[in-house]
């Protein structure tokens, strides 16, 4: 029995020893074996690989894939003309030299993000000092986040090679600081209050022109129609007066006792009215010699 339980142990303590001298390495990592602290060799290829069992060598892990860097204070620059901006920028970057990369920046990749983003940060700073605002916001972008990315990729490829790729360097956002939005927002609300008010005086002034010459064309239609009238009620007096002369030439006797009844009808318009005239006065001449002569004397003489 006590032999049984000797061998499984024996069993159990040699699986253990040959499990501590494998590993695997994942296609997205990379595989650092270290020999007593020092980097020993750097497995890139995929699979199980065989080390001499701890504490004579361990095994590190550090990922190859394509990382991304995300901008995380919100420090403002300083552009060509003084202005105080807030950028949100990113990289995308990867690890190709494990052995470097151990040596000259850390571990793993949270040391390498670290210093990537304040070299980074500094390469915006210098490149920023040199741009307006209007670089920045305009198609010189391009050439702004080139420029960044060249001087990234001499940071890191200097005397000391981090042993990283910088792939791409991108700007997401460019804004004021809130302080400077807040007061430009202000002047384009005044800007385009102006704009507004601008058009609506504008419109005023076109409402009062339309409305200036509609008034002049109503009024000369209304002169034009009132010289037309007055042409046609002159014409139409003209041609009464001529209907009357003519009418009056052949009975004169006729023509007084009309006028007459006119001049009685004028007189006598209301109940109330109320003449004192002359009994011998020519006014009523015709009421007279229509009671002294009778209805004869009234009467028209036929011809």
């Amino acid at each position: 029995m006590n032999r049984v339980g000797f061998i499984v142990s024996s069993l159990l303590v040699a699986l253990a020893l040959l499990s501590s001298t494998l590993f695997v390495v994942d296609q997205r990592q990379f595989g650092v074996v270290y020999a007593l602290g020092q980097i020993k060799d750097v497995v890139t290829e995929p699979g199980l690989h065989v080390k001499l069992p701890p504490p004579f060598q361990n095994v590190s892990y550090i990922d190859k894939r394509l990382l991304v860097l995300d901008s995380v204070d919100a420090e403002p620059m300083l552009t060509a003309e003084k202005q105080r901006v807030v950028i949100d920028w990113y990289v995308r970057w990867r690890v190709t030299q494990p052995t470097d990369y151990i040596r000259n920046v850390g571990l793993d990749e949270k040391a390498g993000a670290n210093q990537l983003s304040r070299v980074v940060r500094n390469a915006f700073q210098e490149e920023i000092n040199k741009r307006t605002v209007k670089d920045l916001l305009s198609l010189k972008r391009e050439d702004l986040m080139a420029d960044v990315k060249r001087e990234v990729q001499q940071a890191v490829q200097g005397a000391q090679p981090w042993g990283v790729d910088v792939v791409d360097v991108r700007i997401t956002r460019v804004d004021y600081v809130e302080a400077i939005t807040d007061s430009v927002y202000k002047r384009m609300v005044a800007e385009r209050q102006r704009v507004a008010n601008e058009l609506r005086s504008t419109g005023a002034a076109e409402g009062e022109k339309i409305r200036a010459d509609a008034d002049r064309q109503r009024e000369v239609t209304i002169a034009n129609a009132y010289r037309d009238a007055q042409k046609i009620k002159g014409e139409g007096d003209a041609q009464a007066a001529r209907n009357y002369a003519e009418s009056f030439g052949r009975d004169p006797q006729f023509a007084q006792f009309y006028r007459s009844l006119d001049a009685y009808k004028a007189s006598f318009s209301k109940k109330s009215d109320v003449m004192v005239l002359d009994p011998s006065s020519d006014f009523f001449k015709a009421m007279r010699s229509s009671g002294a002569s009778g209805s004869s004397a009234v009467a028209p003489a036929k011809k």
